[in-house]
């Protein structure tokens, strides 16, 4: 049916040249030429509608994880897992652990699963492989694993927009934009943020502002946020209290930026270490296993370590009491730790949301210093602006990451000042810091 239709729906698209045909590089973009609108249209609408679902239905898949495996729906109003248990903490990681090492142990003999990157520059994501591993993702989080789930979407996204590349018999220029377009819809999905999204694909997938690129990743993006979020809905991810922008504000966002920096630096450095370094030998048989019953141990006292990092972020947003400076110190430890070793252990997963928990804490431990000098400025403020700073540098993506924080608070767009000053600040330290460990070498 699929050999029916192809011809006929390229056609229709504007694109008739024959099996063997390979347009050139520097030829003008399929989506430029003047058969290119419908196709546009195809991608906005089309691609995103798809990206959406599958987006929610990871969503509603985490849900449903976290209900049966751990007993614990993380919301906005109940982040952690208080009530679980502590031997179903234990339990629920270290299954989950286990069984994702023997899936992925077998996935990874019969084939290479590449990265959201690699496809966008030319690697085939084989379907069955991409599917399983993203969901693989999704189960561990679920279960209390310490990673984010934001790379699952992302994968999916891309494997769609790949395979809609193929089908068409793109360039290997517009299936790179296409492939990036998707991921980017699959963040926004996920998350409700479209801006985000959309910079994830240009700013970091492809470092391409051109409008094209630009029109078909924030309108993909845009419908894949509305799909996902009518189904899963539109409450915010973290809620953030005395968001008021304030010249005290701004001057914490000056000293908190460069801190931010070095300290996301170091973050960047331990988990880019951690993924060259990921087991992918028959020893992730034992190693994943032993990393989630740590992970598990840790949590009967501290379940802030489970999961994406959303409870130890929001933890931080709305901690006020002095006494918990030693908890937060020893959690942005922790957590760092534990997504570090996971990744280690042979683990696939993100470290965006682990990277906002640790920034977040960070922050609300310099708030505490801050608030005493300027009463005013909330220590949610401070938490926010430097978590923003900690996942600028973390990603290498300003752009994606004060939009990302922006959205998933509801800020309102004010607060971009304080935010924008921080994520500055912070991507240029820590690119001094680029510089003087290259100069060393």
């Amino acid at each position: 049916m699929m050999d029916l239709i192809s011809p006929f729906f390229r056609t229709i698209m504007g694109r008739k040249r024959g099996e063997g045909d390979v347009q050139e590089e520097d030829e003008l973009s399929f989506f430029q030429q003047p058969g290119g609108f419908i196709p546009s249209l195809v991608i906005i609408f089309g691609l995103g509608l798809v990206i959406g679902l599958c987006s929610a239905a990871l969503s509603w898949l985490l849900t449903v994880f976290q209900t049966y495996l751990l007993g614990s729906v993380e919301t906005l109003t109940h982040p952690t897992a208080f009530e679980v248990p502590y031997w179903r903490r234990v339990a629920s990681v270290t299954i989950a652990c286990t069984i994702a090492a023997v899936v992925w142990w077998w996935i990874r003999r019969r084939e290479r699963i590449p990265s959201v990157a690699a496809g966008v520059a030319g690697d085939t994501m084989p379907v069955g492989g991409t599917v399983i591993h993203a969901l693989l993702q999704i189960f561990i989080v679920g279960a209390g694993a310490s990673v984010g789930r934001e790379t699952a979407p992302r994968e999916i996204g891309a494997l769609v927009g790949q395979k809609l590349s193929a089908w068409w018999k793109l360039s290997r220029k517009d299936m790179a934009l296409v492939t990036a377009v998707g991921a980017g819809a699959g963040f926004a999905g996920v998350y409700n943020a479209p801006l985000a999204g959309m910079f994830f694909a240009v700013e970091i997938l492809l470092a391409d502002v051109g409008g094209q690129t630009v029109v078909l990743a924030l309108g993909t993006s845009l419908i894949s946020a509305f799909v996902g979020s009518s189904i899963h809905g539109t409450d915010r991810f973290y809620m953030v209290r005395g968001l008021n922008l304030s010249w005290q504000l701004l001057l914490f966002s000056c000293l908190a930026g460069p801190l931010a920096g070095l300290a996301a630096y170091l973050f960047r450095s331990l988990t880019s270490w951690a993924t060259k370094r990921s087991e992918r030998s028959v020893h992730i048989l034992w190693a994943l296993p032993v990393m989630g019953l740590a992970t598990g141990l840790i949590a009967i006292d501290f379940p802030e370590i489970l999961g994406n990092g959303r409870s130890l972020a929001q933890t931080a947003f709305n901690t006020t009491v002095v006494s918990s400076l030693p908890f937060l110190a020893f959690m942005m430890v922790m957590k760092t730790g534990a997504t570090v070793m996971t990744i280690r252990s042979g683990a696939s997963g993100g470290v965006l949301t682990p990277a906002v928990a640790v920034g977040a804490c960070l922050g609300a431990i310099c708030g505490f210093g801050w608030t005493a000098v300027f009463p005013t400025v909330s220590i949610g403020a401070c938490a926010l602006v430097a978590s923003a700073a900690f996942l600028a540098t973390s990603q290498r993506a300003p752009l994606m990451a004060t939009a990302f924080m922006l959205e998933l608070t509801h800020a309102s767009i004010s607060f971009l000042l304080p935010v924008g000053l921080a994520v500055s600040l912070s991507v240029l330290t820590s690119r001094r810091m680029e510089s003087w460990s290259l100069h060393e070498k």
